[in-house]
């Protein structure tokens, strides 16, 4: 600590009050007024003496790294990963963006902890008997359901997955699966990053403009994509004219990704069958 805020703190430095100053009686000793301590809430960084925010200070709880991942996550989910940084967070909370700086060195650190938190969602499903392609769809879902809430960052988790312990967890459930059903741990590897990918693919790339939008410009989106699309020559392109409303917006989204999911589970099936033949 400063050697000067210290001796402040410790009452060796204040104003002095003058003998006849109001609220002081006349001839009394100019002795320093013992200086109280500030009130300076331990949320506070060597970096920043400000107060806390009057929205924290009633609460009297520090900043967590959870809960600023939280609500970064909450950004992300309403306006974008772009929306997401370390000034935005900290206006937020209406702190110095130093203040987050004892959490995450820069917005990279801040992503890993986003995607973490994801990975974190992801619930081993409590059913562990049957078939391993039931079992492995089961693991999938669980990937797809956490994932699927937030598609503005679902993108983080192919490269992330290895790079933190909920991650992990995640990746060697699905990798000892494959390596259950007959898969070497090479393809294994493999079939396991395509399957991720694929999921993230499916979530990012669903028919229809964002969900970001509100009700009313999602719509106008909606019906300025079908009336492009019906615009087209039929003569041209026949097969994308007709398929002119499921291409506009996702139609079912619980059938659209069930299918998804079928078609993961019984290509690696397919990929299984093919493997199996060659080792024969």
């Amino acid at each position: 600590m400063d050697g000067t805020v210290a001796t402040l703190l410790r009452g060796g430095y204040g104003p002095r009050v003058l003998a006849g100053s109001p609220g002081r009686p006349a001839g009394a000793d100019c002795r320093p007024i013992q200086a109280r301590p500030l009130s300076v809430q331990h949320t506070c960084t060597r970096y920043s003496w400000r107060v806390a925010p009057r929205r924290r200070a009633a609460a009297h709880t520090p900043l967590k790294a959870d809960v600023l991942i939280s609500r970064a996550l909450d950004i992300a989910d309403a306006e974008g990963l772009n929306a997401v940084t370390i000034r935005r967070l900290a206006q937020e909370y209406d702190v110095t963006p130093m203040a987050l700086y004892w959490h995450f060195k820069d917005k990279e650190q801040l992503v890993d902890g986003i995607a973490e938190q994801l990975f974190a969602q992801v619930a081993a499903p409590e059913d562990s008997f049957g078939p391993w392609h039931e079992r492995l769809r089961r693991e999938l879902t669980a990937f797809l359901e956490a994932m699927r809430p937030h598609p503005a960052v679902a993108g983080l988790a192919p490269a992330r997955i290895l790079a933190s312990e909920a991650g992990l967890t995640v990746a060697d459930r699905i990798l000892g699966l494959l390596r259950t059903a007959g898969f070497p741990s090479e393809d294994a590897a493999e079939v396991g990053s395509y399957l991720l990918c694929a999921i993230v693919t499916l979530i990012t790339s669903e028919p229809g403009p964002s969900h970001q939008l509100a009700d009313e410009p999602r719509a106008d989106a909606v019906r300025g994509r079908r009336a492009h699309i019906n615009s087209l020559p039929p003569q041209k392109f026949p097969n994308v004219v007709a398929a002119a409303d499921a291409l506009a917006d996702c139609r079912n989204e619980d059938t659209y990704y069930a299918r998804g999911i079928a078609l993961l589970v019984e290509g690696t099936k397919g990929i299984r069958r093919s493997l199996v033949a060659k080792g024969s």
